[in-house]
């Protein structure tokens, strides 16, 4: 199993980035997919999930009408499109894949300042 995230970046308050995630080494359409983060000095959190065909997300409650999550099970990428950017939005994000086993990507930092 491989997750290597793209996207992150510095952008100011308000401001929007979108994240990707590609998938490799299983059957990607198989499998609920995730976006969690850290911000500095707090705990891995959950941020968003997705359904295996898209059908079905949710989302935090922190970031619920700002964040999307989508995917496109044909290319094996899960996205995280996040606009009205706060400084505490600040955090690594992490592409997963939540089971009996967790995997995870290397990270994407994103970073909310003026």
């Amino acid at each position: 199993v491989q997750l290597v995230e793209s996207g992150g970046g510095l952008v100011q308050p308000g401001g929007s980035l979108r994240l990707s995630c590609a998938a490799s080494g299983f059957t990607f359409s198989n499998y609920v997919m995730s976006w969690y983060r850290r911000a500095p000095g707090k705990e891995r959190e959950w941020v968003a999930h997705i359904s295996n065909t898209g059908g079905s997300t949710n989302y935090a409650d922190s970031v619920k009408g700002r964040f999307t999550i989508s995917r496109d099970n044909a290319k094996n990428t899960v996205d995280l499109q996040m606009n009205s950017l706060k400084p505490e939005d600040t955090a690594v994000y992490y592409c997963g894949r939540i089971g009996l086993t967790n995997y995870w990507g290397q990270g994407s930092q994103v970073t909310v300042s003026s």
